[in-house]
């Protein structure tokens, strides 16, 4: 017999491509938008799935840092290595709506702790005409935000409200910096992470959401000027954010993509963040009828989680069944 002998799942799991983290942020603020509007026990079961996600991708993360330190760098340089701050952001803010707020904390600092290097590595390996997945920057940059706002509230820390606002600001000018370098064919021939052009400033939109019932919560944060900006950023971020779903849901019909891509989970998490900042944005700023829509959006980030779920299943049983038999020929006798 020759060759080394490994498992399925093993050699499948070799080639998931560092995007696979969206399934975990796309499952996480799903979590949390089921929660905003009163779906606890199917959030919870989001935040399940999220859970076992994260640990298995975070699993892997540590695997290749420790043992295979040059695939590690080479995953690390590509935009999709930051899904790991993003999604450690996103089920971190999930356990601080459920009261968990130390193991929120320990999120927050693990992701503080990847978010620099990680960063350093992906913009000094920008390019011109690059994917959706070039808004992942601010994407990961604002979930910081997100997260620190959302412990802010929840402990009545103001230190950390003010800290949060640091990557507000940053994530907005990320999103500049990427647009120049996102190429816009890519709304016609992208496989799915394209959405994340509207899914960042969906983010940021929450990020500010978050900053402002921060204040509401009797701590004194900002002063009035601070609060008009705030409040004034936050609405035409989310009214970014809605343009930019019209746009890529009609270039959906437009150019019909129905394959399944890994990809596409960067299209779901968008949904799902678009509905989430949509609900608190509402409440935030006390506009009662931006509500209903959130709701409608809501539903519709679910019909996409289990279509790409679907697909995704699938494909993991075709690429199981694939690695398995290139198993069995390589360690027949020859």
């Amino acid at each position: 017999m020759s060759g080394k002998s490994s498992s399925p799942l093993r050699a499948w799991w070799a080639q998931r491509p560092p995007a696979a983290g969206a399934a975990v942020m796309a499952t996480g603020i799903l979590s949390v938008a089921l929660h905003l509007t009163g779906y606890e026990v199917l959030s919870r079961v989001a935040l399940f799935l999220a859970c076992a996600a994260w640990v298995t991708l975070a699993a892997n993360f540590a695997y290749l840092l420790l043992v295979e330190r040059a695939q590690w760098l080479t995953r690390a340089v590509t935009p999709g290595a930051l899904t790991a701050v993003a999604a450690t952001t996103v089920v971190g803010t999930r356990f601080s709506l459920l009261g968990w707020t130390t193991l929120a904390a320990a999120l927050l600092a693990l992701a503080a702790l990847l978010w620099p290097g990680l960063l350093v590595l992906v913009v000094r390996h920008w390019g011109r005409g690059m994917p959706g997945a070039v808004f992942l920057g601010c994407v990961a940059t604002e979930g910081l935000a997100v997260l620190g706002a959302t412990l802010s509230a929840a402990t009545s820390t103001p230190w950390l409200a003010h800290a949060a606002l640091v990557p507000f600001w940053l994530g907005i000018v990320l999103y500049l910096l990427a647009l120049f370098r996102f190429d816009l064919r890519q709304v016609a021939l992208g496989s799915g992470d394209h959405w994340v052009a509207g899914g960042a400033l969906a983010i940021s939109a929450l990020a500010g959401a978050k900053l402002i019932a921060a204040a509401g919560t009797g701590m004194y944060l900002w002063n009035s000027d601070d609060s008009a900006v705030l409040h004034d950023v936050t609405v035409l971020l989310l009214t970014l954010d809605l343009a930019w779903y019209v746009v890529l849901l009609v270039a959906e019909f437009v150019w019909p993509r129905v394959r399944y891509d890994v990809r596409r989970w960067s299209t779901v998490f968008p949904l799902g963040m678009t509905a989430a900042a949509t609900l608190s944005v509402a409440a935030a700023v006390d506009v009662g009828w931006l509500d209903a829509p959130g709701r409608v959006l809501m539903w519709i980030a679910v019909a996409g989680w289990l279509a790409v779920a679907a697909g995704a299943v699938l494909q993991a049983r075709a690429g199981l069944r694939s690695a398995g038999a290139s198993g069995v020929r390589s360690t027949a006798p020859r």
